[in-house]
């Protein structure tokens, strides 16, 4: 991980365009931010295109925490490596490259040396509003170009368009972890809960390995989707016949939804030894009946993205297997619609910002 005595000077700082708020309730807007040059073991990427992440509009209005404004989000960034430092050997000038939601983390302790640097026990560093090695505030992919330490730079195969990939980075890997983790594949009942940016990757990701895969969503308003997609089964959850016909059906639910559930009921449908696993994050507290869990020896679980190693096996893995983000592309002048939308659920799968425009 970088070294703060190996930066470059902080004084060679390119400015940079970007688009980001100055204010929690402040419309997104054009900004120039600096970024730092180039240290022995970064990488220079000219960003094409951004993912748009509901985390992205949570952090920027302040809902999980104090923000440090100019907030400029973005962590599903794809691009081309414009520029290597001079210690770099895994990348050069022309790559394919991707950058996820962190850019660095301490790499000595427990979890980073076992390959876990998502769970840097010092607090990995984020790809925007986190503190730097260096002191710096860290600015996301809503901007032209990022320099990012190499061991945080992932390579993006030739099979995956640099759009459609983008939202990997965050929405493919946030999915692919837990699925892996809990051992997804053939024989076993997967539910995903909510057809969004996220649950859309979890059920292509899902069909993949193997796994029946239902979809549990408020409606059937996205029934057709969601087949397509790769379902075998789409339930709606507003209605209450689907928690009586899919009592103890799972041995694995993802939950992407970031709005509050009734997290009892959704356990309801999980096996013995079966877990319920949070990838969405609601800003406010979950309930969970304790009854729900011992009755039935069930987990109540959370999952954040993925290693660097663990997002790179699963980009091999969507190319390998022909697996994309659905996406519509937006000018950086369409932003503030875009997250309009996104907080509308009027989206189909992922906005993705082509960063050529800002």
């Amino acid at each position: 991980m970088t070294d703060p005595t190996a930066l470059a000077d902080r004084s060679e700082t390119t400015t940079v365009r970007a688009v980001g708020a100055q204010a929690p309730d402040a419309p997104l807007g054009a900004l120039e931010i600096q970024r730092r040059a180039v240290g022995p073991r970064d990488v220079r990427i000219d960003i094409r295109y951004c993912g748009i992440c509901h985390s992205d509009i949570h952090f920027t209005k302040g809902e999980w925490g104090t923000v440090p404004y100019p907030a400029i989000p973005g962590h599903e960034i794809a691009g081309v490596v414009a520029e290597v430092g001079a210690e770099v050997t895994r990348f050069a000038a022309g790559d394919r490259v991707g950058v996820g939601c962190m850019v660095n983390s301490c790499g000595e302790c427990e979890n980073c040396a076992h390959g876990d640097e998502q769970y840097c026990l010092t607090g990995n560093t984020q790809t925007y509003g986190s503190v730097d090695r260096d002191g710096t505030i860290t600015y996301g992919g809503y901007s032209d170009h990022v320099v990012v330490d190499e061991d945080f730079v992932l390579r993006i195969p030739d099979g995956l368009e640099l759009d459609v990939a983008a939202p990997l980075l965050c929405a493919g890997v946030t999915t692919y972890s837990p699925l892996r983790h809990w051992g997804a594949g053939p024989g076993k009942q997967i539910a995903v809960v909510g057809l969004g940016g996220l649950g859309h990757m979890a059920v292509k990701l899902a069909k993949a390995m193997g796994a029946e895969v239902t979809v549990l969503s408020q409606s059937l308003r996205k029934r057709e989707d969601g087949l397509k997609l790769g379902a075998d089964a789409y339930h709606a959850t507003s209605d209450d016949a689907t928690f009586d016909a899919l009592a103890g059906r799972f041995d694995l639910i993802i939950n992407t939804v970031s709005a509050k559930l009734e997290i009892g009921r959704f356990l309801g449908l999980v096996k013995t030894d079966g877990a319920l696993v949070n990838v969405g994050a609601p800003p406010e507290p979950l309930p969970v009946p304790a009854f729900s869990l011992i009755m039935r020896r069930r987990t109540f679980a959370g999952s954040l993205i993925g290693s660097i190693r663990q997002t790179q096996e699963m980009l091999d893995f969507c190319a390998e297997h022909g697996i994309a983000a659905e996406i519509e592309v937006v000018s950086a002048d369409q932003v503030n619609e875009a997250w309009q939308r996104v907080l509308d659920s009027d989206v189909r799968y992922r906005f993705v910002i082509d960063n050529s425009t800002l």
